[in-house]
């Protein structure tokens, strides 16, 4: 059951609140103007009081699902009038977040990850963003395109692309860089990939390395194949790492470094990136450590 699971095993209450059963198999309702303000969400029989909650983690909250019968040309208007109500209440609940959800919102964007990695003095890659091919070709050019690499800035189930090395037959392809903007950067090679998971004042770090011969640019390709360890990180990358969530406002996020020779050069921070997959090849306590976090951040 995860970090529900842990909270439950000490005795904390908790409870889940799945924005994506609102509105069309949950109930929000809020009251002002008669005592201290009160947000209730209801699904299922049961009904949290939000206005009790002292903690909160903002854990990918998902998608509203309308009811199918909402007519098509109003279905937009619909969504952002749950949008308005649901962020009106998280934006006034007085609770301690992980994370805040508007600095967790902004922190997602890469291109202000890698400003601020920068201005605290992290090692980035050369990177360019954007939707102009003649920038694009250009930046592969002075790099060598053997040495460039191309990312998308979100990833989901239904449209997830790896991390890649520009290749000299896709060449033709970066006309297409024009609709719609691109993340191009210097490969840099590396002995292992490091992911850093912070909760709170702790990090995990771990050691990726891919299988031999295998896929090196995006070790995701072959979870299965590749070798994990835990490791430990260079005093100026902890530093500079620390450094970085304080700037971006993140109690959480899952970071992604690649280890060289010269040192740990970082790629970016999900500030809600998974862990279990580290968690269960290292034996980490990351689960147990969010755990803790939670309710030390609730007074017990």
């Amino acid at each position: 059951m995860g970090v529900l699971g842990a909270l439950e095993r000490a005795g904390h209450p908790a409870a889940l609140v799945d924005t994506g059963r609102f509105p069309s198999e949950a109930s929000l309702t809020q009251r002002f103007g008669d005592g201290p303000a009160r947000w209730e969400f209801a699904f299922d029989g049961s009904r949290i009081d939000l206005a009790d909650c002292r903690v909160a983690w903002w854990r990918r909250p998902q998608s509203f699902t309308l009811d199918p019968g909402i007519a098509t040309d109003v279905a937009a208007w619909t969504y952002t009038e749950c949008h308005e109500a649901m962020a009106g209440m998280w934006a006034a609940i007085d609770a301690v977040w992980v994370n805040p959800p508007a600095l967790d919102e902004a922190a997602h964007h890469k291109p202000y990850q890698l400003a601020v990695a920068t201005e605290v003095g992290l090692p980035i890659p050369k990177t360019v963003v954007t939707n102009d091919p003649a920038v694009a070709r250009a930046f592969a050019e002075e790099l060598g395109i053997e040495r460039t690499v191309y990312k998308t800035f979100l990833a989901s189930e239904d449209h997830w692309r790896e991390t890649r090395i520009l290749r000299r037959d896709e060449l033709g392809l970066l006309d297409r860089v024009s609709l719609a903007p691109v993340i191009f950067q210097e490969y840099v090679p590396a002995e292992a990939d490091v992911r850093v998971t912070v909760v709170g004042d702790e990090l995990f770090p771990t050691a990726i390395r891919p299988a031999p011969g295998g896929y090196d640019v995006d070790y995701r390709m072959d979870l299965a194949g590749a070798t994990f360890s835990a490791t430990d990180l260079p005093l100026e990358t902890e530093r500079g790492l620390r450094a970085l969530m304080e700037r971006l406002g993140l109690v959480y996020g899952a970071i992604d470094l690649r280890r060289t020779a010269d040192g740990d050069v970082f790629l970016e921070v999900n500030p809600a990136g998974e862990w279990r997959f580290v968690e269960e090849r290292t034996a980490q306590p990351i689960t147990e450590a969010m755990a803790a976090l939670l309710m030390t951040l609730d007074g017990t």
